[in-house]
């Protein structure tokens, strides 16, 4: 790509719910997707992709990250080009519970916006852009961190738009995921979810969410983060998808670790501490890659490369 009407795209990793923040809670992580767009002279689609997905990825006009373009030029009233060029770096493990559809849908919309921006053709605010990645993901959780990154609440209202608030971590707070190789889509983890939950269930969600806010936002007690991150909605349901998971979260937290399933799984997020993370060896086999990371405080990143 050597146009200078290019734009590249960096979006973060994300992890939703930690816990009891079932649909509202998100954490942007270091660990990166990279999107290289770009309006080309020649028709059709060309898409390179490196790392995550390459080989199986859709080549052509069903890459969730051309969608995601289509759908935004839809809206900023900007029409289809032809051609898009499309080289994606991508780090974020699919179907792995670390919102890489997520950071795929923002790439696509920040992306377009960018290209249409440099062309003086039409622009589309901030809000707008987390409503379209929310109607598009069909929830903010992911959606709000990967763009704000930082600790993010998002809850959507009665008439269904979305809303986020940016909160800090405290710097102290340590995350750590423990990735399998196995996978499991969010359709089917979601699929496993009653229709109703006891209401002791959900009253006590509700305090630990709020007390999750609290913990994470403050100088982290290990205590307090393991009884912070409880949940009675969303993770037994889901354990008979990924018994693993399911098991390695018990023990984590059976040592004193706050551990939670990541999203929908079946990776693991434990919110350690300089006291805690050395906890987590000891209870986790070959087989999940355990990668500390740093919480990503900015998001989603655009860039215009230089003209070469």
């Amino acid at each position: 790509m050597t146009e200078s009407h290019g734009v590249v795209v960096r979006v973060p990793a994300t992890s939703a719910n930690l816990g009891p923040g079932f649909d509202s809670l998100g954490l942007a992580l270091d660990l990166y997707d990279e999107v290289e767009a770009e309006i080309s002279g020649s028709p059709g689609v060309r898409i390179s992709v490196e790392g995550q997905g390459a080989g199986e990825l859709d080549g052509g006009e069903g890459h969730l990250v051309i969608r995601t373009m289509r759908a935004t030029f839809d809206r900023m009233g900007f029409a289809q080009p032809d051609g898009i060029a499309l080289r994606c770096r991508n780090r974020i493990p699919h179907a792995r519970g670390l919102g890489s559809s997520s950071a795929a849908i923002c790439a696509g919309i920040l992306a377009a916006r960018a290209l249409v921006r440099s062309r003086g053709a039409g622009d589309l605010p901030d809000g707008e852009v987390f409503a379209l990645a929310t109607e598009m993901e069909g929830h903010p959780d992911n959606v709000a961190p990967c763009l704000a990154g930082g600790l993010t609440i998002a809850w959507t209202d009665q008439s269904g738009a979305a809303s986020m608030v940016k909160l800090t971590p405290h710097e102290d707070v340590r995350p750590v995921v423990l990735i399998p190789e196995f996978r499991l889509s969010t359709e089917e983890a979601r699929g496993l979810l009653p229709k109703d939950v006891p209401h002791s269930d959900a009253a006590a969600n509700a305090g630990r969410a709020a007390l999750l806010v609290a913990a994470l936002t403050r100088r982290p007690e290990p205590d307090l983060l393991l009884a912070a991150t409880e949940d009675r909605l969303h993770q037994r349901y889901r354990a008979p998808a990924m018994p693993r998971t399911a098991e390695l979260v018990r023990r984590l937290r059976e040592a004193g670790v706050p551990a939670v399933v990541s999203g929908a799984g079946p990776t693991v997020l434990a919110l350690t501490t300089r006291e805690t993370k050395d906890s987590i060896a000891p209870e986790v086999g070959n087989d999940w890659h355990i990668q500390p990371m740093n919480v990503d405080p900015l998001g989603a990143y655009v860039r215009f490369p230089e003209t070469r």
